[in-house]
């Protein structure tokens, strides 16, 4: 018995280990392998880990955590607002659909059904690909997409979260490539995506699909080494995965680098890409890409804005809809946590009273903001719970070992901003927190989208307050009778309550020392930055300046004059343009006044003076106008009353002096024959006469006449 126990066992290991691997090969995603280590990083900065902050925190104190083992999980409740169905929201749907159905193609005859992917005609080393990976039969959004894009048609495909759209776009995309003319060189292929994240993880599945061709693909993001992607691009990979800021800077920047012989461009989560904080970049790609194209757009919640599908220049597109939008994954429960009006200090109490007992591993928390991520994760740490941060405060680094350490479950907790809301396909996630809830029924489908996938089960929990009836009531209708109601134990909540009270004097302690750690490492870097520019002054002035690198400024201004646009019922583009025109003209006045600083005094006086020469001209040529326009012209209410105010002052003026009758008596027949200029137009012609009266007496007394050929500046004028 004790020599045939081990081999009982050695084979149900092998066969675990036959079972297993193709479960585990399912996720091509390798988010490590992209960038150094986050301890390498912190070891080249002569900094340290925000954990390694919160453990030295945890050793100088002793933290109190609140025993939940005696409690009790009340039982979920159906919610009031269940009883509201949603057909009203499909039939709009529907008739949204058919009213806007002439810009596509019918798609009728099109199959959203296949046995294997050896019946969409694939070629050999793909399928043995997707057999490595174990995917054995088609979803209905790649058994209609892949035929179609293999026929060249223009596409724009929706399908449920997790139903494999990534894989719908590249499998046809790397068919074509393979009958591609190999000895010339060219970026055929360009996939744009609006997140870092998803570009690492669209990449590393056309790595993985194309693992048994010649078939070379790069990666082009922000945050990662401009030098290592300019290498890679000079090379002409066939395909180019890309935010759009970034490839924009390339193809501006970078010599050798253009898409002139672009056969398919790829909008992965295209209604995001079409919204206003990418519209400017999308624009200019669809400009500099050839007209003669496939464009194939994607998303779980594809938009219906017919007219920004317009501007892709897309050719009779097929609508392909394996799922409709708004429909939600069948395994998938929902749940809402109703935070009352006086319950809203103690939010975080309740996110910690439900992660520490009912759902405790696998689970993404979404935050609100950056700095609410962050706080909840130094609470978390200090409460002994493994947590991982998500956020654009972090380093690309930080957060590709982020999604690195979550997808290996070293850690339950997976804090994040909408950053993580699109796209990302991490396996076992059982749970999506929705800590501060979403802005439309949009952000909520992609959210709770991170779970439930691929017919695996999940939960997604919404906290909403008393603010947050709209998305409620949106939510309810998706979810029909399933949605449920959930109810946090009031002792769990006040325990954790006083327990985060006796935590803040910690948190201050860990964000004051990040503080301190982050002003040393400005310093750092200041004093680095002088040097180089000390020791490589000529060869860093000598490179050629940069165009279309968008500054966090330029962008904040830009999203603040879209949403302006937004708010007044105006086209958002205009708006954006004009804000970066005029950001570029201060950039150039900026530029101008420094190389005037450095000139010799005597030129830029001479300068000084001729400028303002040329105002006063300007002002006069304006004056002269304004004296000559049609009455009929609208005028501000403000240049009126400041207008009257003059006058009025001009009046009293001359009434002291006594000219005023004098004056009246030779005006009044002229005003007598114009009986319809308006009261404003009166005084401001009366104003007019005064002051023109006023200039000849001074020009008579004084007898000198100005020299308008001095190049004197006014201010030396005005004291002699």
């Amino acid at each position: 018995m004790e020599e045939e126990e081990p081999k009982f066992v050695f084979e149900t290991s092998d066969n675990e280990e036959e079972t297993v691997k193709p479960r585990k090969s399912q996720s091509p995603w390798d988010f490590g392998v992209y960038s150094e280590s986050v301890a390498e990083e912190h070891a080249r900065r002569s900094t340290t880990s925000i954990d390694s902050k919160i453990s030295k925190v945890r050793e100088e104190h002793s933290l109190p955590i609140p025993d939940e083992s005696d409690e009790d999980d009340p039982e979920s409740e159906p919610e009031p607002e269940q009883e509201e169905n949603k057909e009203e929201e499909i039939e709009e749907i529907k008739k949204s659909v058919v009213a806007k159905q002439p810009f596509f193609s019918s798609s009728d005859g099109t199959s959203f059904h296949a046995n294997s992917f050896m019946d969409l005609h694939i070629s050999r080393p793909l399928l043995r690909a997707c057999e490595a990976l174990g995917y054995n039969k088609p979803t209905p959004i790649q058994a209609a997409c892949i035929p179609l894009a293999l026929s060249g048609r223009d596409i724009c495909g929706s399908a449920i979260t997790g139903s494999g759209k990534t894989a719908a776009f590249t499998l046809p995309v790397l068919e074509r490539l393979l009958f591609r003319p190999k000895r010339i060189h060219a970026i055929r292929v360009l996939v744009l995506t609006p997140t870092r994240e998803l570009a690492v993880q669209v990449h590393s599945m056309i790595e993985k699909l194309a693992q048994f061709t010649d078939i070379r693909c790069c990666l082009v993001v922000g945050g990662l080494s401009t030098k290592v992607q300019e290498a890679a691009l000079r090379s002409m990979p066939d395909i180019v995965v890309a935010t759009p800021g970034r490839m924009i800077d390339h193809l501006r920047n970078t010599m050798s680098v253009g898409l002139e012989d672009l056969a398919v461009l790829i909008l992965d989560e295209a209604d995001r890409l079409l919204e206003l904080g990418f519209s400017a970049e999308i624009s200019e790609l669809v400009r500099v890409c050839p007209k003669k194209r496939q464009t194939m757009l994607f998303s779980a919640t594809m938009t219906e804005q017919v007219d920004e599908l317009i501007k892709l220049s897309l050719n009779k597109p097929l609508r392909l809809s394996a799922d409709p939008s708004t429909k939600r994954p069948a395994s998938l429960t929902e749940e809402v946590v109703r935070v009352r009006r006086t319950r809203e200090v103690n939010q975080e109490a309740v996110l910690l009273a439900l992660c520490s007992k009912t759902f405790t591993s696998q689970v993404i928390i979404f935050s609100g903001t950056k700095e609410a991520a962050h706080r909840l994760k130094i609470i978390f740490g200090l409460c002994g719970l493994k947590a991982a941060e998500l956020h654009g405060n972090l380093t690309q680094v930080q957060r590709l070992d982020a999604l690195e350490v979550f997808r290996k479950q070293e850690v339950d907790f997976l804090i994040a901003t909408d950053v993580a809301a699109r796209g990302l396909d991490i396996i076992g996630v059982k749970t999506v927190i929705n800590f501060a809830c979403p802005r439309d029924l949009t952000s909520y489908v992609h959210r709770v989208g991170r779970t439930a996938r691929a017919g695996r089960a999940g939960y997604a929990v919404t906290f909403v307050t008393d603010n947050d009836r709209s998305i409620l009531r949106a939510i309810a209708k998706r979810a029909g009778s399933k949605l449920r109601s959930r109810i946090v134990a009031e002792q769990s909540i006040s325990k954790w309550c006083q327990t985060i009270e006796q935590l803040e004097d910690q948190v201050s302690e860990v964000l004051q020392e990040e503080r301190e750690e982050r002003a040393i490492r400005k310093a750092e870097m200041e004093a680095t930055k002088a040097e180089n520019i000390i020791k490589h002054r000529d060869e860093i002035f000598s490179r050629p300046k940069k165009t279309w690198f968008s500054t966090e400024r330029e962008k904040l201004l830009a999203s603040q004059a879209a949403k302006a646009a937004m708010n007044n019922g105006q086209g958002p583009s205009k708006e954006v343009i004009s804000v970066q025109e005029a950001e570029d003209l201060k950039m150039k006045e900026k530029r101008k006044r420094e190389r005037e600083k450095n000139m010799p005094r005597k030129k830029r006086r001479r300068l000084e003076a001729n400028r303002e020469m040329l105002e006063d001209q300007e002002a006069e040529q304006k004056q002269g106008r304004g004296n000559n326009k049609n009455e009929k012209e609208g005028k501000l209410l403000v240049d009126v009353a400041k207008r009257s105010a003059k006058a009025v002052k001009a009046v009293s003026k001359a009434q002291a002096a006594g000219k005023f009758v004098r004056k009246v008596e030779k005006k009044t027949p002229k005003r007598a024959s114009q009986r319809t200029q308006s009261k404003p137009e009166e005084m401001k012609e009366l104003f007019q006469s005064d002051m023109h009266d006023k200039k000849q007496k001074k020009s008579t007394q004084g007898g000198m006449k100005k020299n308008t050929k001095s190049f004197k500046s006014k201010s030396r004028y005005k004291r002699k």
